[in-house]
Protein backbone atom coordinates (compact mmCIF):
# COMPACT_ATOMS: atom_id res chain seq x y z
CA UNK A 1 0.00 0.00 0.00
CA UNK A 2 2.91 2.37 0.71
CA UNK A 3 4.44 1.92 -2.90
CA UNK A 4 0.93 2.83 -4.50
CA UNK A 5 1.40 6.47 -3.29
CA UNK A 6 5.35 6.67 -4.47
CA UNK A 7 6.93 7.02 -7.64
CA UNK A 8 8.85 4.25 -9.51
CA UNK A 9 12.11 6.20 -9.88
CA UNK A 10 11.81 7.65 -5.83
CA UNK A 11 11.48 3.43 -5.11
CA UNK A 12 14.65 2.92 -6.91
CA UNK A 13 16.53 5.67 -4.96
CA UNK A 14 15.14 4.41 -2.04
CA UNK A 15 16.29 0.62 -2.78
CA UNK A 16 19.40 2.02 -3.52
CA UNK A 17 20.22 3.85 -0.79
CA UNK A 18 18.91 0.90 1.54
CA UNK A 19 21.74 -1.12 -0.48
CA UNK A 20 24.35 1.21 0.64
CA UNK A 21 23.51 1.38 4.23
CA UNK A 22 23.68 -2.20 4.34
CA UNK A 23 27.02 -2.41 2.69
CA UNK A 24 28.20 0.35 4.86
CA UNK A 25 26.67 -1.61 8.24
CA UNK A 26 28.38 -5.01 7.30
CA UNK A 27 31.57 -3.39 5.59
CA UNK A 28 34.22 -4.52 8.63
CA UNK A 29 36.81 -1.65 9.54
CA UNK A 30 38.90 -0.32 7.63
CA UNK A 31 37.40 -1.42 4.80
CA UNK A 32 39.34 -5.51 4.68
CA UNK A 33 36.95 -7.95 4.00
CA UNK A 34 37.38 -10.36 7.24
CA UNK A 35 38.79 -13.80 6.19
CA UNK A 36 37.19 -15.55 9.49
CA UNK A 37 33.97 -15.64 10.02
CA UNK A 38 31.82 -17.21 12.89
CA UNK A 39 29.18 -19.27 11.82
CA UNK A 40 25.88 -18.91 12.71
CA UNK A 41 24.01 -22.31 13.49
CA UNK A 42 21.35 -23.36 11.48
CA UNK A 43 17.67 -24.18 13.03
CA UNK A 44 15.73 -26.24 10.97
CA UNK A 45 11.75 -26.98 11.04
CA UNK A 46 11.51 -30.52 11.91
CA UNK A 47 9.76 -33.18 9.37
CA UNK A 48 6.43 -34.69 11.11
CA UNK A 49 5.91 -36.37 8.15
CA UNK A 50 7.20 -39.90 9.43
CA UNK A 51 5.78 -39.64 12.58
CA UNK A 52 2.58 -38.85 11.31
CA UNK A 53 2.91 -41.60 8.83
CA UNK A 54 4.23 -44.11 12.03
CA UNK A 55 0.83 -42.57 14.44
CA UNK A 56 -1.98 -41.69 12.53
CA UNK A 57 -3.37 -45.23 12.00
CA UNK A 58 -3.64 -45.98 15.78
CA UNK A 59 -5.76 -42.33 16.45
CA UNK A 60 -9.45 -42.86 16.40
CA UNK A 61 -12.57 -41.18 15.95
CA UNK A 62 -15.53 -41.69 18.59
CA UNK A 63 -19.32 -40.11 18.00
CA UNK A 64 -21.39 -40.56 21.16
CA UNK A 65 -25.67 -41.06 21.33
CA UNK A 66 -28.06 -39.91 23.66
CA UNK A 67 -31.70 -40.57 25.03
CA UNK A 68 -33.85 -37.46 24.82
CA UNK A 69 -37.44 -37.41 25.78
CA UNK A 70 -40.10 -37.25 22.52
CA UNK A 71 -43.25 -35.81 23.07
CA UNK A 72 -46.39 -37.42 22.26
CA UNK A 73 -47.69 -35.15 19.00
CA UNK A 74 -51.51 -36.55 20.75
CA UNK A 75 -50.32 -35.24 23.88
CA UNK A 76 -51.22 -31.18 24.90
CA UNK A 77 -47.41 -28.80 24.78
CA UNK A 78 -46.55 -29.79 27.94
CA UNK A 79 -46.96 -33.62 27.53
CA UNK A 80 -50.60 -34.19 28.66
CA UNK A 81 -53.70 -35.24 27.00
CA UNK A 82 -55.52 -31.53 26.42
CA UNK A 83 -58.90 -33.31 27.34
CA UNK A 84 -57.58 -34.01 31.00
CA UNK A 85 -59.08 -30.42 32.41
CA UNK A 86 -62.51 -31.10 30.38
CA UNK A 87 -62.49 -34.84 31.98
CA UNK A 88 -61.72 -33.25 35.69
CA UNK A 89 -65.18 -31.26 35.58
CA UNK A 90 -67.68 -33.92 33.21
CA UNK A 91 -65.88 -37.24 33.99
CA UNK A 92 -63.93 -39.42 33.05
CA UNK A 93 -66.48 -40.54 29.89
CA UNK A 94 -66.21 -37.21 28.59
CA UNK A 95 -65.26 -37.39 24.76
CA UNK A 96 -64.56 -34.21 22.23
CA UNK A 97 -67.20 -33.24 19.84
CA UNK A 98 -67.46 -35.89 17.07
CA UNK A 99 -66.08 -38.59 19.30
CA UNK A 100 -68.15 -41.67 21.19
CA UNK A 101 -68.60 -41.06 24.80
CA UNK A 102 -67.67 -44.60 26.86
CA UNK A 103 -70.21 -44.63 30.02
CA UNK A 104 -68.23 -45.83 32.69
CA UNK A 105 -64.51 -45.39 30.81
CA UNK A 106 -61.43 -45.73 32.86
CA UNK A 107 -59.74 -42.45 34.48
CA UNK A 108 -56.96 -41.90 31.81
CA UNK A 109 -53.37 -43.18 32.94
CA UNK A 110 -50.49 -41.05 32.42
CA UNK A 111 -48.88 -40.91 28.81
CA UNK A 112 -45.67 -42.88 28.52
CA UNK A 113 -43.02 -40.76 27.85
CA UNK A 114 -40.70 -41.91 25.01
CA UNK A 115 -37.54 -41.68 23.67
CA UNK A 116 -35.43 -41.43 21.13
CA UNK A 117 -31.85 -41.89 20.22
CA UNK A 118 -29.43 -38.38 18.91
CA UNK A 119 -26.22 -37.27 18.06
CA UNK A 120 -24.10 -36.42 21.47
CA UNK A 121 -21.01 -35.44 20.25
CA UNK A 122 -17.88 -36.02 18.56
CA UNK A 123 -13.90 -36.39 20.31
CA UNK A 124 -11.14 -38.79 20.03
CA UNK A 125 -8.67 -41.68 21.50
CA UNK A 126 -6.48 -44.05 20.42
CA UNK A 127 -5.14 -47.82 20.61
CA UNK A 128 -3.27 -48.79 23.73
CA UNK A 129 -3.13 -52.17 23.15
CA UNK A 130 -3.43 -55.27 20.29
CA UNK A 131 -6.69 -56.71 21.68
CA UNK A 132 -8.60 -53.71 21.45
CA UNK A 133 -8.32 -51.19 24.33
CA UNK A 134 -8.97 -47.52 23.15
CA UNK A 135 -7.87 -44.22 25.75
CA UNK A 136 -10.01 -41.30 25.92
CA UNK A 137 -11.69 -38.52 28.03
CA UNK A 138 -14.59 -39.44 30.32
CA UNK A 139 -16.20 -35.73 29.60
CA UNK A 140 -16.20 -37.36 25.73
CA UNK A 141 -18.71 -40.65 26.69
CA UNK A 142 -19.93 -39.14 30.05
CA UNK A 143 -24.17 -39.49 29.92
CA UNK A 144 -24.01 -41.30 26.40
CA UNK A 145 -26.39 -44.43 26.12
CA UNK A 146 -23.82 -45.27 22.89
CA UNK A 147 -20.14 -45.05 21.57
CA UNK A 148 -18.69 -45.62 17.94
CA UNK A 149 -14.90 -45.70 17.14
CA UNK A 150 -14.48 -45.23 14.19
CA UNK A 151 -11.00 -46.42 12.40
CA UNK A 152 -8.47 -43.81 9.65
CA UNK A 153 -9.82 -47.08 7.10
CA UNK A 154 -13.48 -46.13 7.71
CA UNK A 155 -14.40 -49.24 9.96
CA UNK A 156 -16.43 -48.84 12.61
CA UNK A 157 -17.08 -50.78 16.32
CA UNK A 158 -19.41 -50.07 18.65
CA UNK A 159 -17.66 -49.74 22.57
CA UNK A 160 -18.10 -50.77 25.86
CA UNK A 161 -16.88 -48.64 28.87
CA UNK A 162 -14.16 -50.66 30.90
CA UNK A 163 -14.06 -48.00 33.33
CA UNK A 164 -13.96 -44.08 33.83
CA UNK A 165 -12.25 -41.73 35.97
CA UNK A 166 -14.00 -38.42 36.49
CA UNK A 167 -11.37 -36.90 38.67
CA UNK A 168 -8.35 -37.42 35.99
CA UNK A 169 -11.27 -37.23 33.15
CA UNK A 170 -10.01 -40.61 31.68
CA UNK A 171 -11.88 -43.17 30.31
CA UNK A 172 -10.90 -46.77 29.13
CA UNK A 173 -12.86 -48.45 26.03
CA UNK A 174 -12.98 -51.79 24.67
CA UNK A 175 -13.96 -52.50 21.18
CA UNK A 176 -13.66 -56.45 19.60
CA UNK A 177 -11.23 -56.20 17.46
CA UNK A 178 -7.63 -58.07 17.38
CA UNK A 179 -4.28 -57.17 15.94
CA UNK A 180 -4.67 -53.35 16.07
CA UNK A 181 -1.29 -51.24 16.22
CA UNK A 182 -0.82 -49.54 19.88
CA UNK A 183 0.75 -46.14 20.02
CA UNK A 184 3.70 -46.38 22.65
CA UNK A 185 3.73 -44.80 25.49
CA UNK A 186 6.37 -42.45 26.21
CA UNK A 187 7.64 -40.55 29.47
CA UNK A 188 5.93 -37.68 30.83
CA UNK A 189 8.38 -36.69 33.11
CA UNK A 190 10.81 -35.86 30.78
CA UNK A 191 9.07 -33.52 28.57
CA UNK A 192 11.02 -29.60 28.79
CA UNK A 193 9.65 -26.51 27.74
CA UNK A 194 10.23 -25.57 23.78
CA UNK A 195 10.24 -29.33 22.82
CA UNK A 196 8.35 -30.19 19.81
CA UNK A 197 4.58 -32.14 20.12
CA UNK A 198 1.87 -32.68 17.95
CA UNK A 199 -2.04 -33.36 18.57
CA UNK A 200 -3.66 -35.95 16.36
CA UNK A 201 -7.39 -36.34 16.44
CA UNK A 202 -11.01 -34.85 15.27
CA UNK A 203 -11.67 -31.15 15.58
CA UNK A 204 -15.00 -30.49 14.94
CA UNK A 205 -15.56 -33.97 13.60
CA UNK A 206 -12.95 -33.66 10.92
CA UNK A 207 -10.91 -36.77 11.43
CA UNK A 208 -7.34 -37.45 11.40
CA UNK A 209 -6.47 -33.91 11.38
CA UNK A 210 -2.54 -33.32 12.96
CA UNK A 211 -1.60 -30.14 14.22
CA UNK A 212 2.29 -29.53 15.94
CA UNK A 213 3.49 -26.54 18.33
CA UNK A 214 5.64 -26.90 21.25
CA UNK A 215 5.41 -27.63 25.14
CA UNK A 216 4.68 -24.02 26.84
CA UNK A 217 4.69 -25.14 30.47
CA UNK A 218 4.68 -28.68 32.54
CA UNK A 219 3.19 -28.84 35.69
CA UNK A 220 0.54 -26.38 35.09
CA UNK A 221 -1.54 -26.37 37.84
CA UNK A 222 -4.98 -25.38 37.05
CA UNK A 223 -6.59 -26.45 40.51
CA UNK A 224 -7.71 -29.66 38.95
CA UNK A 225 -6.83 -32.91 40.74
CA UNK A 226 -3.80 -33.23 38.15
CA UNK A 227 -0.27 -30.81 36.90
CA UNK A 228 -1.40 -30.34 32.92
CA UNK A 229 1.27 -30.21 29.81
CA UNK A 230 0.69 -26.76 28.62
CA UNK A 231 1.43 -26.52 24.82
CA UNK A 232 0.39 -24.34 21.78
CA UNK A 233 -0.52 -26.94 19.75
CA UNK A 234 -4.11 -25.84 18.08
CA UNK A 235 -6.49 -28.13 20.19
CA UNK A 236 -10.35 -27.56 19.56
CA UNK A 237 -13.44 -29.12 20.40
CA UNK A 238 -13.49 -32.94 19.36
CA UNK A 239 -9.56 -32.89 20.01
CA UNK A 240 -10.72 -34.33 23.77
CA UNK A 241 -9.19 -37.75 24.19
CA UNK A 242 -6.77 -37.80 21.52
CA UNK A 243 -2.71 -38.29 21.96
CA UNK A 244 -0.10 -35.63 22.27
CA UNK A 245 2.83 -37.46 20.46
CA UNK A 246 6.25 -36.14 20.44
CA UNK A 247 8.76 -36.32 17.84
CA UNK A 248 10.23 -39.93 18.60
CA UNK A 249 6.33 -41.00 17.68
CA UNK A 250 5.27 -41.93 21.72
CA UNK A 251 2.35 -40.71 23.22
CA UNK A 252 3.26 -37.95 26.04
CA UNK A 253 0.01 -36.81 27.01
CA UNK A 254 -3.98 -37.29 26.55
CA UNK A 255 -5.63 -33.59 25.19
CA UNK A 256 -8.33 -32.70 27.41
CA UNK A 257 -8.98 -28.92 28.09
CA UNK A 258 -8.26 -25.28 26.36
CA UNK A 259 -8.58 -21.87 27.41
CA UNK A 260 -10.14 -20.02 25.25
CA UNK A 261 -12.93 -17.08 25.75
CA UNK A 262 -14.49 -17.98 22.49
CA UNK A 263 -14.63 -21.72 22.53
CA UNK A 264 -12.06 -22.25 19.76
CA UNK A 265 -8.34 -22.55 20.36
CA UNK A 266 -6.35 -19.08 21.45
CA UNK A 267 -3.15 -20.89 21.82
CA UNK A 268 -3.24 -22.77 24.95
CA UNK A 269 -3.79 -25.87 25.11
CA UNK A 270 -3.96 -28.81 28.47
CA UNK A 271 -2.47 -32.65 28.27
CA UNK A 272 -2.81 -35.00 30.92
CA UNK A 273 0.56 -36.39 31.43
CA UNK A 274 0.67 -40.05 30.28
CA UNK A 275 2.64 -41.40 33.10
CA UNK A 276 -0.53 -40.39 35.56
CA UNK A 277 -3.20 -41.74 32.86
CA UNK A 278 -1.45 -44.87 32.64
CA UNK A 279 -1.70 -45.67 36.43
CA UNK A 280 -5.40 -44.66 36.12
CA UNK A 281 -5.29 -47.02 33.32
CA UNK A 282 -4.10 -50.16 35.63
CA UNK A 283 -6.98 -49.53 37.80
CA UNK A 284 -9.81 -49.55 35.42
CA UNK A 285 -8.53 -52.68 33.62
CA UNK A 286 -8.28 -54.52 36.82
CA UNK A 287 -10.98 -53.12 38.69
CA UNK A 288 -13.39 -50.99 36.59
CA UNK A 289 -12.93 -47.94 39.14
CA UNK A 290 -10.02 -45.86 40.92
CA UNK A 291 -9.43 -46.43 44.52
CA UNK A 292 -7.48 -43.33 46.22
CA UNK A 293 -5.91 -43.14 49.32
CA UNK A 294 -6.91 -40.02 51.28
CA UNK A 295 -5.31 -39.01 55.29
CA UNK A 296 -8.11 -36.72 56.09
CA UNK A 297 -6.88 -32.70 56.16
CA UNK A 298 -7.48 -30.04 54.28
CA UNK A 299 -4.61 -27.87 53.12
CA UNK A 300 -3.57 -24.52 51.84
CA UNK A 301 -0.41 -22.45 50.42
CA UNK A 302 2.44 -21.41 52.08
CA UNK A 303 3.11 -18.01 51.36
CA UNK A 304 6.74 -16.44 51.65
CA UNK A 305 5.73 -14.21 54.50
CA UNK A 306 4.18 -16.77 56.47
CA UNK A 307 6.92 -19.58 55.29
CA UNK A 308 9.99 -16.75 56.91
CA UNK A 309 7.64 -16.79 59.94
CA UNK A 310 7.35 -20.34 61.12
CA UNK A 311 10.90 -20.63 59.93
CA UNK A 312 11.19 -22.77 56.65
CA UNK A 313 14.26 -21.87 54.12
CA UNK A 314 11.96 -22.34 51.15
CA UNK A 315 7.58 -21.54 51.12
CA UNK A 316 7.18 -25.06 50.07
CA UNK A 317 4.76 -27.48 51.17
CA UNK A 318 0.83 -27.85 52.53
CA UNK A 319 -0.29 -26.08 55.34
CA UNK A 320 -2.56 -27.99 57.49
CA UNK A 321 -5.86 -25.81 57.31
CA UNK A 322 -8.26 -28.39 59.15
CA UNK A 323 -7.64 -31.81 60.40
CA UNK A 324 -10.72 -34.38 60.20
CA UNK A 325 -11.34 -35.80 63.65
CA UNK A 326 -10.56 -39.36 63.95
CA UNK A 327 -9.25 -39.49 60.08
CA UNK A 328 -5.64 -40.88 59.37
CA UNK A 329 -3.61 -37.72 59.93
CA UNK A 330 -5.98 -37.05 63.32
CA UNK A 331 -5.08 -40.53 64.90
CA UNK A 332 -0.91 -39.77 63.47
CA UNK A 333 -0.87 -36.63 65.29
CA UNK A 334 -1.12 -33.90 62.77
CA UNK A 335 -2.16 -30.07 64.01
CA UNK A 336 -3.87 -27.38 62.34
CA UNK A 337 -0.84 -25.53 61.13
CA UNK A 338 1.57 -27.94 60.56
CA UNK A 339 2.90 -28.05 56.78
CA UNK A 340 3.92 -31.09 55.41
CA UNK A 341 6.91 -31.06 53.74
CA UNK A 342 7.27 -34.83 52.70
CA UNK A 343 4.98 -37.51 52.11
CA UNK A 344 6.75 -41.81 52.04
CA UNK A 345 9.93 -40.09 51.27
CA UNK A 346 8.76 -37.74 48.13
CA UNK A 347 9.03 -33.68 48.72
CA UNK A 348 5.81 -32.05 48.44
CA UNK A 349 6.99 -28.57 46.41
CA UNK A 350 3.29 -26.97 45.71
CA UNK A 351 0.93 -27.66 48.21
CA UNK A 352 -1.26 -29.61 45.07
CA UNK A 353 1.65 -32.46 45.11
CA UNK A 354 0.11 -33.70 48.54
CA UNK A 355 -3.23 -35.12 46.73
CA UNK A 356 -1.70 -36.46 43.76
CA UNK A 357 0.85 -38.39 45.72
CA UNK A 358 -1.72 -39.46 48.90
CA UNK A 359 -4.28 -40.31 45.89
CA UNK A 360 -1.44 -42.78 44.05
CA UNK A 361 -0.80 -44.70 47.39
CA UNK A 362 -2.58 -47.61 48.38
CA UNK A 363 -5.35 -47.59 51.01
CA UNK A 364 -3.65 -49.36 54.31
CA UNK A 365 -0.47 -48.46 53.36
CA UNK A 366 1.63 -46.94 56.44
CA UNK A 367 3.89 -44.48 55.71
CA UNK A 368 6.24 -41.68 57.04
CA UNK A 369 4.84 -37.93 56.65
CA UNK A 370 7.23 -35.17 57.55
CA UNK A 371 5.45 -32.02 58.93
CA UNK A 372 6.62 -28.51 60.13
CA UNK A 373 6.04 -27.64 63.57
CA UNK A 374 7.10 -24.84 66.15
CA UNK A 375 10.55 -24.40 63.73
CA UNK A 376 11.61 -28.13 63.57
CA UNK A 377 10.73 -31.09 61.01
CA UNK A 378 8.45 -33.87 63.14
CA UNK A 379 7.73 -37.32 60.90
CA UNK A 380 4.84 -38.75 61.98
CA UNK A 381 3.50 -42.56 60.72
CA UNK A 382 0.34 -42.28 58.57
CA UNK A 383 -1.99 -44.65 58.03
CA UNK A 384 -3.67 -44.09 54.46
CA UNK A 385 -7.27 -44.44 54.32
CA UNK A 386 -9.94 -45.30 51.35
CA UNK A 387 -11.04 -41.32 49.56
CA UNK A 388 -14.54 -40.49 51.31
CA UNK A 389 -17.60 -39.17 50.37
CA UNK A 390 -18.22 -34.91 50.99
CA UNK A 391 -19.91 -35.02 54.28
CA UNK A 392 -22.27 -32.65 55.33
CA UNK A 393 -20.89 -29.67 57.75
CA UNK A 394 -22.43 -29.43 60.97
CA UNK A 395 -24.45 -26.43 62.50
CA UNK A 396 -21.51 -23.89 64.18
CA UNK A 397 -21.87 -23.46 68.10
CA UNK A 398 -22.71 -19.89 69.36
CA UNK A 399 -19.75 -18.21 71.26
CA UNK A 400 -20.57 -17.14 74.72
CA UNK A 401 -20.34 -13.87 75.72
CA UNK A 402 -17.14 -12.60 77.78
CA UNK A 403 -15.16 -9.87 78.46
CA UNK A 404 -12.61 -8.87 75.77
CA UNK A 405 -9.37 -7.46 76.76
CA UNK A 406 -7.58 -3.84 75.78
CA UNK A 407 -6.64 -3.62 71.80
CA UNK A 408 -2.97 -5.13 71.66
CA UNK A 409 -0.21 -4.05 68.93
CA UNK A 410 -1.50 -6.30 66.55
CA UNK A 411 -4.83 -4.23 66.69
CA UNK A 412 -6.83 -6.87 68.63
CA UNK A 413 -9.06 -7.52 71.78
CA UNK A 414 -9.42 -10.95 72.47
CA UNK A 415 -11.32 -12.93 75.21
CA UNK A 416 -11.19 -16.97 76.14
CA UNK A 417 -12.57 -19.27 73.44
CA UNK A 418 -16.59 -20.38 74.68
CA UNK A 419 -16.04 -24.13 75.84
CA UNK A 420 -18.86 -25.46 73.59
CA UNK A 421 -16.11 -24.17 71.05
CA UNK A 422 -12.94 -26.18 72.14
CA UNK A 423 -15.05 -28.99 73.06
CA UNK A 424 -16.80 -29.09 69.26
CA UNK A 425 -13.13 -28.58 67.67
CA UNK A 426 -11.32 -30.95 70.41
CA UNK A 427 -8.83 -27.67 71.16
CA UNK A 428 -7.43 -26.72 74.26
CA UNK A 429 -6.66 -23.11 74.69
CA UNK A 430 -6.75 -20.18 72.06
CA UNK A 431 -8.54 -17.05 71.99
CA UNK A 432 -11.31 -15.42 70.75
CA UNK A 433 -11.21 -12.50 68.23
CA UNK A 434 -13.96 -10.13 69.87
CA UNK A 435 -12.86 -6.84 68.23
CA UNK A 436 -10.66 -6.00 65.31
CA UNK A 437 -8.44 -2.73 64.43
CA UNK A 438 -5.66 -1.65 62.47
CA UNK A 439 -2.93 -4.00 61.48
CA UNK A 440 -5.23 -7.07 62.39
CA UNK A 441 -7.77 -5.72 59.90
CA UNK A 442 -5.86 -5.30 56.93
CA UNK A 443 -4.48 -9.14 57.60
CA UNK A 444 -7.68 -10.74 57.11
CA UNK A 445 -8.97 -10.89 60.60
CA UNK A 446 -12.14 -10.98 62.00
CA UNK A 447 -14.39 -11.13 64.89
CA UNK A 448 -14.96 -14.64 65.81
CA UNK A 449 -11.40 -15.72 64.78
CA UNK A 450 -9.66 -18.16 67.04
CA UNK A 451 -5.94 -17.71 67.50
CA UNK A 452 -4.35 -20.98 68.28
CA UNK A 453 -0.61 -19.84 67.91
CA UNK A 454 1.60 -16.91 67.39
CA UNK A 455 5.05 -17.67 65.75
CA UNK A 456 6.15 -20.87 67.51
CA UNK A 457 4.15 -20.47 70.65
CA UNK A 458 0.97 -21.78 70.95
CA UNK A 459 -1.62 -19.87 73.06
CA UNK A 460 -3.22 -21.15 75.89
CA UNK A 461 -5.54 -18.16 77.12
CA UNK A 462 -5.54 -15.11 77.47
CA UNK A 463 -3.01 -13.45 79.70
CA UNK A 464 -0.30 -15.72 78.35
CA UNK A 465 -1.28 -14.53 74.96
CA UNK A 466 -0.90 -10.96 75.89
CA UNK A 467 2.33 -11.75 77.26
CA UNK A 468 3.38 -12.86 74.30
CA UNK A 469 2.04 -9.82 71.93
CA UNK A 470 3.44 -7.97 74.43
CA UNK A 471 7.36 -9.30 73.44
CA UNK A 472 7.37 -9.22 69.48
CA UNK A 473 9.54 -7.37 67.34
CA UNK A 474 8.15 -4.88 65.85
CA UNK A 475 9.59 -4.32 63.41
CA UNK A 476 8.84 -8.34 62.50
CA UNK A 477 5.75 -9.66 60.91
CA UNK A 478 4.22 -12.32 63.44
CA UNK A 479 2.65 -15.64 62.43
CA UNK A 480 -0.84 -16.65 64.24
CA UNK A 481 -2.38 -19.37 63.14
CA UNK A 482 -5.83 -18.42 62.94
CA UNK A 483 -8.76 -20.95 62.91
CA UNK A 484 -12.44 -19.73 61.10
CA UNK A 485 -15.31 -21.73 61.41
CA UNK A 486 -13.29 -25.74 60.61
CA UNK A 487 -10.72 -24.04 59.30
CA UNK A 488 -7.73 -22.81 60.11
CA UNK A 489 -4.99 -20.74 57.83
CA UNK A 490 -1.71 -18.99 58.99
CA UNK A 491 -2.06 -15.13 58.65
CA UNK A 492 0.95 -12.57 58.96
CA UNK A 493 0.47 -9.52 60.77
CA UNK A 494 3.31 -6.61 61.69
CA UNK A 495 3.03 -5.23 65.32
CA UNK A 496 1.88 -1.55 65.39
CA UNK A 497 4.27 1.23 66.55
Amino acid sequence: MLFTHIGDSKIKRIMAGASASLLLAFAPLGGVASAQTTPVPTLTVPDFTSVVDKTEGSVVNIRTTESVPVRNPAMGPNGNDPYDMFRWFFGPDFAPPGMPRQRNAPAPSAPQEKERTVPRGVGSGFIISADGYILTNNHVVAKSNGIFVTMTSGKEYKAKIIGTDARTDVALLKIDAKDLTPLPIGDSTKLKKGQWVLAIGSPFGLDSTVTSGIVSAINRDTGDYLPFIQTDVAVNPGNSGGPLIDLAGQVVGVNSQIISQSGGFMGISLAIPIDEVMRVVEQLKAHGKVTRGRIGVQIGPVSDEVGKAIGLAKAEGAMVSNVEQGGPADEAGVRSGDVIIKFDGKAITHMTDLPRIVGATKPGTRVPMEVWRKGKAVTVQVKVGDMPSAENETESAEPEAAKPAPVDVLGLKVTAVPEAVRSKQKFSGGVQVAEVEEPAATAGLAPGDIILTVNDTDVTGPEQYAKLVAGLNKSRAAALLVMRGDQSQWVTVTPGK
